[in-house]
């Protein structure tokens, strides 16, 4: 098992990508703390894992807000009993408008995308160092490495996440905690649809959709268990000479 004996906390793992990462991760070994703020969903993705054989504890908590970041950390160390592997995965869309800029909801896109992590992060590393090191991942997206014109509060924001993954990865490196970005393409997830304008026609969204689809050379979005499976590596020992890395998974859509 590629995580035998690891301690792991995936953040928004109550549906898509975090789900498939927290029960892909018990799968491979660890020992996994689920967070999310869908209470009833996540205690389903939960059961499931332990139904499974696996170890998982679930903490129902809003990451919006910034003492839960710390506290959701420090209560899943003491379920766990340290702290190995990080994928602070929680994130929203941001908004598509530039004029007349709502600016309540950009503070709360920018808060859950980048503040969250840097906060999650925060509170893993002293609990990553006492344990001789660990790895970090955060989910960026390929708006964090190419224009996404459909969201430029997005992409900034996940700009910002890819960034301060390869910092951290300087800053963490002496400890022997790695610390990587990943950044996936269009994904079959809940949250896909809701990067596309809700005020459009039926025709207007299939023409959008149709758009995304013709700019992914393997021709289909991709799945959540891809997305896991990337992020399985990037915890396991197997990627030990890895660190500071924005890795795309994305069907080539940022090979161009």
């Amino acid at each position: 098992m590629r995580l035998q004996n690891k301690r792991a906390v995936v953040t928004a793992a109550a549906s898509g990508m975090g789900q498939a990462g927290a029960e892909i991760f018990a799968r491979e070994g660890a020992a996994v703390v689920a967070i999310d703020v869908d209470g009833a969903r996540l205690r389903q993705v939960v059961d499931g894992i332990k139904a499974a054989g696996g170890k998982a504890h679930a903490i129902e908590i809003d990451l919006l807000d910034a003492d839960n970041c710390r506290q959701s950390l420090e209560e899943a160390v003491r379920l766990l009993g340290g702290l190995d592997v990080l994928w602070a995965h929680v994130g929203m869309p941001g908004l598509r408008e530039v004029e007349n800029l709502d600016v309540a909801a950009y503070a709360e896109a920018m808060d859950l995308n980048v503040r969250s992590g840097l906060l999650a992060a925060g509170a893993a590393i002293p609990h990553m160092r006492a344990a001789g090191g660990g790895s970090i991942m955060f989910t960026a997206s390929t708006a964090g490495l190419v224009g996404a014109s459909v969201s430029p509060v997005y992409s900034a924001a996940k700009f910002g996440v890819v960034g301060m993954a390869k910092s951290l990865a300087l800053r963490c490196a002496p400890d022997r905690i790695r610390v990587n970005a990943i950044c996936p393409g269009p994904i079959d997830t809940p949250m896909f649809p809701k990067f596309f304008d809700p005020k459009a026609s039926a025709e207007a969204a299939a023409k959008a959709q149709a758009a995304v689809l013709a700019a992914i050379p393997l021709g289909r979005i991709g799945q959540p268990q891809e997305v896991a499976n990337a992020a399985l590596w990037l915890a396991s020992d197997e990627a030990s000479f890895v660190t500071g890395v924005a890795l795309p998974v994305d069907g080539g859509f940022t090979a161009r």
